[in-house]
């Protein structure tokens, strides 16, 4: 709990992954900007889909029906069917839009945190594969000195072949690494270049802070979408229950039309409005049933969010632990380091005594700046543990 707390504590800048939304190539941006203008239309759209259209139409007829000749007539109308009341239906639309449009754009914004968080992650081990690179050129350089040496001992017949074999067979398996770490280099900055215009070492990189575990429960972008979909399910089924209840309608229409020879009737309007209501209350066989579907969706999406925060709290505690681990391993890399600067210092002496060559001398050297890198290498690890986190909060 110490160590926790003491990773806790730690005074590091705190960045926001919102502090690098140009990361992303213009075109990932333009797609994101697209999806959430879509979703705020498609929002807007459903919101108001209880709002029923005004119908206009025109309609002309050609009878030949008469013996005084053909008769012409149009007519032209306006009208609507509006339901005005539906039991709270037309509330829980409004709401069920409402959870829709934030689902959406919870969505849309994991998707797009995870984009720069992968280019991030990019950053990260490409840097991680640099000082590997470095670290294994320096092993390569320690392989050769030790080939030399046991060559010397093979010669004066100190040491039998296989020695001398290990040693050659562990130079080429650190130089063959080496070449796949190249590899592994130009691949991840083509992974890149799929997600971002920039120059990969024209950015450079943050430094995380540990997120309290309570920011990181509460802002939980994935906890967030679930509460979403637990609302949406809600307004959902309560949309369900109030569709097999009364609705009240109001219909009204205004109609000019030409007076029909049929009813010659001085008394009639050619222009006139006509309105009225309808009281309607669907039953159907399968109403329980309906409702109780929409019941166990809303339930389902509740023991999901039940579930979602246990793996958010389970995610928390296995990225403290690893930090733990992580900082025991720079801590060991610590030791060595003061090790390999005791011994060379001693050999640079016993060099200088005459009783340790410049080879011996080299290879402390080496063994030296190596426990540097690993305690580099293994805080660029701290650090993509770290950007776990951040790529799911907001």
């Amino acid at each position: 709990m110490k160590k926790i707390m003491l990773i806790t504590s730690l005074s590091v800048a705190l960045f926001s992954i919102d502090e690098l939304p140009d990361i992303l190539s213009d075109n990932k941006s333009k797609i994101f900007n697209y999806q959430e203008q879509k979703n705020q239309i498609e929002s807007d759209k459903l919101q108001k889909s209880w709002i029923s259209p005004v119908v206009i139409s025109y309609n002309k007829n050609y009878s030949e029906q008469f013996i005084s000749g053909r008769v012409d007539t149009g007519s032209f109308s306006i009208g609507i069917d509006q339901p005005i009341f539906k039991s709270g239906g037309i509330y829980f639309a409004i709401k069920y839009a409402d959870a829709i449009r934030g689902l959406n754009a919870t969505s849309i914004e994991i998707q797009k945190r995870a984009m720069i968080g992968n280019a991030l992650s990019i950053l990260y081990n490409l840097k991680k594969l640099a000082l590997n690179q470095k670290k294994l050129a320096l092993l390569v350089k320690n392989d050769n000195i030790d080939i030399l040496q046991k060559r010397d001992s093979y010669d004066s017949g100190l040491i039998d072949s296989s020695f001398l074999d290990q040693s050659i067979l562990k130079k080429n398996s650190d130089e063959i690494q080496l070449l796949d770490i190249e590899l592994s280099i130009q691949k991840l900055k083509n992974d890149f270049y799929l997600l971002s215009d920039k120059n990969p070492s024209s950015i450079k990189l943050p430094k995380l802070k540990l997120i309290k575990e309570s920011r990181y429960k509460g802002k939980n972008l994935e906890i967030v979408k679930e509460k979403f979909a637990v609302r949406e399910k809600s307004y959902s089924s309560k949309i369900t229950w109030t569709k097999y209840l009364p609705t009240v309608s109001i219909q009204a229409r205004y109609t000019d039309a030409d007076p029909s020879p049929m009813f010659n009737n001085p008394n009639l309007k050619e222009a006139y409005n006509s309105y009225g209501f309808t009281i309607s209350m669907p039953i159907s066989i399968n109403s329980l049933r309906d409702i109780e579907s929409s019941k166990v969706s809303y339930m389902e999406a509740e023991t999901r969010l039940i579930d979602k925060k246990k793996d958010i709290e389970n995610e928390y505690k296995l990225v403290l632990k690893n930090l733990v681990i992580l900082d025991k391993k720079i801590s060991l890399a610590k030791k060595d380091e003061k090790l390999y600067k005791s011994l060379y210092k001693s050999t640079k002496n016993l060099q200088q005594a005459g009783e340790k060559t410049k080879l011996d001398t080299d290879l402390m050297s080496n063994s030296l700046k190596i426990k540097k890198y690993d305690q580099q290498i293994y805080r660029i690890d701290k650090e993509l543990q770290l950007l776990s986190l951040y790529i799911k909060v907001h």
